[in-house]
């Protein structure tokens, strides 16, 4: 069976065409709510030390809350879940929009971000579950794949639906608005799951039985640092070079060469096995990243970092492959787990990214991102002869 048959046959499945298009509506507040939060915070206060340590307070809720929504998932269903997570998300994002008023007290705003952070809805790890339950081993890849393609794309049109509503309105009307939609989008995703017998799916093992899964967290640790430190990286150089304009542009390479490399990266079976390809594919993610230290022109780090998203969303679906080797009877939690170590593992890459930035100049979070890449390559070879334990 070739990919483009497995891409074929898993949209050809009763109700996942309309699962990925609900599925982006619903991720559209992935990237958007903690800029708005930003946004909607310093107006209200003044203060951008405050705003920051409130879109903080939802990345922190974030990571928190995806193992225990996964856990909750195995044991009751996504829809549940996904119903009582978009409802706390919205209501806690349009309370924090009511608070954010001058003259109102600040304390309430950081508590109310966490919670929105806390019902961020888990969308991706629904579909992972959903979509691999329906296809063959060797289908997973393009349904992976799938995956982050919805995510990816909501990832980069939110923002710039975003843009646009405070062009017209306010950040305060346009947050409020992505979030009612998303709201909507999950609700309407979390009915469209019930095709297919899906919602019937029911988990009830352990995440760590197999203490592999222990090293996968580690490297999807690492690699959420490199994505942290290319994204403090990027607009730290497009300002050193007297273009902050063109941090958009550099932003969107990475995530167009993510949305082409999980497209081609699904559009094949693989036989190589599964650790092999995701050491290779981060050995690659460095290797790329690397030489950036020394380019020159705006249009090389363009190119570079295109490169670099095609490898960085294979590397992110070989590793949903992993844990259905590593946690198939807990996969829920399990991918809760990989998207909280990959979140830490931003906030360590850009902390690492800013400090490297400092010291050593605007074009430092670069070869610390390939640091990262080459660290999680040699970490995932260790998984390649190592059986269950």
């Amino acid at each position: 069976m070739t990919g483009d048959l497995s891409y074929r046959k898993l949209l050809g499945l009763p109700g996942v065409a309309a699962q990925a298009v609900l599925g982006f509506l619903a991720q559209l507040t992935q990237q958007v709510a903690p800029i708005g939060i930003v946004l909607v915070t310093q107006q209200a206060t003044g203060s951008l030390a405050f705003a920051g340590a409130t879109a903080a307070a939802f990345g922190v809720g974030a990571g928190m809350g995806r193992p225990v929504q996964g856990r909750l998932m195995d044991r009751r269903g996504a829809g549940p879940v996904l119903a009582g997570t978009a409802v706390l998300h919205v209501a806690a994002l349009l309370a924090l929009l009511a608070c954010a008023r001058v003259g109102r007290p600040w304390w309430p705003l950081p508590l109310l971000a966490w919670s929105a952070g806390i019902g961020l809805p888990p969308i991706s790890v629904s579909m992972r579950i959903a979509w691999g339950a329906r296809m063959a081993a060797e289908g997973r890849t393009a349904a992976y794949s799938l995956v982050y393609l919805v995510q990816e794309t909501a990832m980069m049109v939110g923002p710039l639906v975003f843009g646009l509503l405070i062009a017209v309105a306010s950040s305060s009307l346009a947050l409020g608005v992505v979030a009612g939609a998303a709201g909507a989008g999950t609700l309407a995703f979390a009915r469209a799951l019930r095709t297919g017998h899906v919602a019937a799916v029911r988990q009830r093992g352990r995440v760590f039985t197999d203490r592999r899964m222990l090293m996968l967290l580690a490297v999807t640790t690492l690699l959420g640092a490199v994505v942290g430190a290319l994204q403090v990286g990027v607009p730290a150089l497009a300002a050193a070079r007297d273009v902050p304009a063109a941090t958009g542009l550099l932003v969107a390479a990475l995530s167009l060469g993510g949305i082409a490399g999980a497209a081609a990266y699904g559009a094949r079976v693989w036989r190589s096995r599964v650790p092999v390809r995701l050491a290779s594919l981060l050995l690659v993610l460095g290797l790329v990243l690397a030489p950036l230290a020394l380019a020159g022109p705006l249009a090389v780090f363009w190119a570079a970092l295109f490169a670099g998203g095609l490898a960085l969303n294979p590397s992110l679906t070989t590793s949903s492959l992993l844990v259905d080797e590593y946690a198939p009877a807990a996969q829920g939690e399990a991918f809760g787990w990989v998207s909280t170590a990959i979140g830490i593992g931003g906030a360590l890459g850009s902390a690492a990214a800013g400090v490297a930035g400092e010291r050593f100049g605007p074009s430092a979070p670069f070869p610390a991102a390939a640091v990262f890449a080459l660290l999680a390559a040699a970490l995932a070879a260790t998984l390649i002869n190592r059986g269950p334990r």
